[in-house]
């Protein structure tokens, strides 16, 4: 079994153009609305895999608060959803058919009670004590005004292995709990270290010092570029396939759910990065992330 656990999911709409013209009136040719955040895309790459998976994820209040139960629901993505009095964040993806680039306005998940937060760390303990939690998965970034070292209260209520996808001082926090991977992109890496990261060198340095503050794995992505993996003093590089790109959103989480899914088959670390890249450039070539 398989728990994944984040509190800032996202009501997404996706809007197609042609150009994207800024400062103009833009008519889109299509638009969809899907739950999407790294918390619920996650637990859905994973229902995907037919994984045995559970999901513990906030959720605010409005009429995407059903929405999002709904559609999770249709998607047959197990979850336990937390209720916050906040209104729940609405994401917005613009999609340049013209230029093919990706635009992305989002919006910040609001304040969470302290009633809230402490609902969701129990919540969580009750999940993470299940006997046959072998994976858990935190992923996303936190509310505004929670504790910055909220995941590393719920690293303290489970002996299961630990995938952590986020950044920042919430991830230094957490590293003396020796999650078994993190995996920030480079921007994260650095947003995460402290400093701007100028070329490679720099990067394997930022790895390893996540490494020596207690990550046993360091998997760094950059978009389409080059994977990079550090664990103690061995140093592993992949290359994933050229695709062609409809909508990048979601990638990096069907990353997550792809490498861990692998690992829990009994794989490798090697098998399960590449499985896990491959699982990305699969969701490249979609339009609604993770479907």
């Amino acid at each position: 079994m398989i728990l994944v656990a984040g509190l800032t999911p996202a009501w997404q709409q996706i809007a197609v153009l042609d150009r994207l013209q800024v400062g103009e009136v833009n008519r889109a040719r299509e638009v969809h609305w899907c739950a999407s955040g790294k918390v619920l895309n996650v637990g859905l790459a994973l229902t995907r895999l037919q994984a045995e998976s559970r999901t513990v994820s906030l959720v605010g209040s409005g009429p995407a608060n059903e929405a999002m139960r709904r559609d999770m629901q249709q998607l047959r993505v197990n979850v336990r959803w937390i209720d916050a009095i906040a209104p729940q964040r609405v994401c917005t993806t613009l999609l340049d058919r013209e230029s093919g680039a990706t635009t992305e306005i989002v919006e910040n998940f609001p304040d969470a009670t302290a009633q809230e937060l402490q609902t969701f760390i129990a919540a969580f303990a009750e999940e993470a004590a299940v006997p046959d939690i072998e994976f858990v998965v935190l992923t996303g970034s936190l509310p505004q005004g929670a504790p910055r070292d909220f995941y590393a209260r719920l690293l303290q209520q489970t002996v299961a292995k630990t995938i952590l996808d986020f950044r920042g001082p919430e991830l230094l926090a957490a590293l003396p709990y020796k999650p078994l991977l993190v995996k920030p992109n480079r921007e994260e890496l650095g947003h995460t270290i402290g400093r701007t990261l100028v070329d490679e060198a720099d990067v394997w340095q930022a790895m390893s010092e996540l490494n020596s503050l207690g990550a046993e794995w360091v998997v760094v992505t950059n978009g389409p570029g080059e994977v990079l993996a550090t664990h103690n003093a061995e140093r592993l590089r992949f290359t994933p396939p050229m695709v062609e790109v409809v909508n990048p959103i979601g990638c990096g989480d069907c990353f997550t759910a792809g490498l861990t899914w692998s690992l829990q088959q009994g794989h490798e670390m090697p098998r399960a990065i590449e499985f896990a890249i491959a699982a990305a450039a699969k969701n490249a070539t979609q339009l609604l992330p993770v479907r």
